[in-house]
């Protein structure tokens, strides 16, 4: 009986070290571990990207409230889209002019030019097949040959003949829902094109305001 005793009491000493060391050396790193946010981190060539990338958003957002006010334009949300990042990662950008944030930002296209390039060259020029930079008025919606597509009226001098130019606002399956950086996507002929879902999205901003949502395109 108590040699019995005496290997229970063993067998239980045992259990309670592996139950310590299981603690100390599984559970309690994961309990430990830091959240996702705090773990998340840009170097340094990335960190100053996305500096350069907020202070043109805070510029641009600055003069388009500006012109939001002046010319009749929805007050509450703008479209900007900056040519600067690379076409792999998400540079359509939906702002809240009253929050002064970002609530979403999607992949879009740029023109592929005469000569197909990841690097966007700009042009207003008609069969350029070029992006053309500029603030827009985002049209009625209807339905072309990609689907639900939205006109655009160029009001700048750089972008004046965009109407006539059929560059519309329209979705494609070759741009992917989510980042493919480092890797480019697909080219247009000058449309602003976004993946069908995140049209989707937008969609949904434009069909709930009466006043016309403003779309710029800069660099």
């Amino acid at each position: 009986m108590k040699i019995a005793r005496k290997t229970l009491v063993l067998a239980a000493g045992l259990f309670l070290t592996i139950s310590a060391f299981g603690y100390f050396f599984w559970y309690k790193p994961t309990f430990n571990k830091p959240s996702k946010y705090y773990a998340f981190t840009y170097t340094l060539n990335e960190a100053e990207d996305k500096k350069e990338t907020l202070l043109r958003l805070n510029k641009k957002s600055t003069q388009a409230r500006d012109y939001i006010n002046e010319h009749g334009f929805d007050g509450e949300h703008c479209f900007l889209v900056d040519m600067r990042i690379p076409s792999g990662k998400n540079r359509f950008f939906v702002y809240n002019l009253d929050k002064d944030s970002v609530e979403i930002a999607g992949l879009v296209t740029h023109g592929s030019g005469l000569i197909n390039s990841d690097t966007p060259v700009f042009s207003n020029t008609p069969n350029s097949y070029c992006t053309s930079l500029g603030k827009y008025k985002i049209g009625k919606s209807y339905n072309g040959k990609f689907g639900l597509a939205y006109k655009l009226y160029g009001l700048d001098k750089t972008n004046s003949k965009a109407f006539d130019r059929f560059v519309v606002l329209h979705a494609h399956a070759c741009v992917p829902n989510d980042e493919v950086a480092p890797l480019p996507i697909c080219e247009s002929w000058g449309c602003p094109t976004v993946s069908p879902a995140f049209l989707t999205r937008l969609q949904s901003y434009l069909d709930e305001t009466t006043k016309p949502v403003m779309l710029w395109i800069y660099y």
